[in-house]
C-alpha cells in the first residue's frame, strides 16, 4: 500500500528545538535529528530526481548544510520545516536551468517491510499512475503534494517551506489532489491511503 510514504510525526515525542540547540555543540544531538528526518529528506529528493545516487547526494548536501547552519535555527518554527527549506534550496540548485523528468515511483526505493509480490506490484502501478499525473499538474500544486505526502510535512510546516499561509497550502494540496483525481482513478484511493 502507498501508506509507506507517510510516517508518524516524530516531533510529538521529541523536543526538536532543544535538540537543535544542543546540536550546535553536540554531535549526538545532530545525529538524533538526522535519524528523525533522514527518511523525509531522502523521499523528497528521490521524488524530484528519480535517481538514487542524486537523491543520496542531495540528502547528504542537505544535512551538511543543516550542520553548517545549525546556529541559524532560531526555534521559532518546526525544525522539519527549517530542514525541508534547505532541501528545497538544494533541489533548486541541482535543477537550475533544466526541467526534471522524474518518476515518483522511485520514492519507494527505500527499504520497506516485506510486501507480498502482488501487493508490491499493485503499489508500484498505482504510484506510476500518480507520477504521470503529477507531471501534468501545476508545479506549485505538485510541490505542495510532494512536501505534504512524500516529505511528510504537516500543513503548517509545508506553509513555512513554501512561504505561504497554511490555508494556501491546504488549497494547493486540495486542488492538486483534485487535478490528480481528474487524471487518474487511483488518486482517490491514494488520497484515502495517505490521509
Amino acid at each position: 500500500m502507498l501508506t509507506l510514504m507517510t510516517e508518524p510525526t516524530q516531533s510529538m515525542t521529541v523536543d526538536e528545538a532543544s535538540l537543535a540547540h544542543r546540536a550546535v555543540t553536540s554531535a549526538e544531538a545532530f545525529a538524533e535529528l538526522y535519524r528523525l528526518h533522514i527518511t523525509r529528506v531522502y523521499r523528497y529528493h528521490i521524488a524530484h530526481t528519480g535517481n538514487v545516487k542524486d537523491a543520496e547526494d542531495l540528502t547528504s548536501q542537505t544535512f551538511m548544510a543543516a550542520l553548517e547552519g545549525i546556529r541559524s535555527y532560531r526555534g521559532d518554527g518546526p525544525f522539519a520545516a527549517w530542514l525541508m527549506g534547505i532541501a528545497v534550496r538544494k533541489r533548486a540548485l541541482f535543477f537550475r536551468g533544466r526541467r526534471p523528468e522524474v518518476p515518483l515511483d522511485a520514492a519507494l526505493q527505500i527499504p520497506t517491510s516485506n510486501l507480498p509480490t502482488d501487493k508490491e506490484a499493485l503499489s508500484r502501478l498505482r504510484l506510476e499512475s500518480i507520477s504521470r499525473a503529477l507531471k501534468q499538474i501545476s508545479p506549485e500544486r505538485a510541490e505542495a503534494v510532494i512536501l505534504h505526502f512524500f516529505g511528510c510535512l504537516t500543513y503548517p510546516e509545508a506553509a513555512r517551506v513554501l512561504k505561504k499561509s497554511e490555508a494556501a497550502v491546504k488549497m494547493l494540496v486540495s486542488r492538486g489532489l483534485q487535478d490528480l483525481r481528474e487524471r487518474t482513478s487511483l488518486a482517490l484511493e491514494v488520497e484515502n491511503d495517505l490521509l
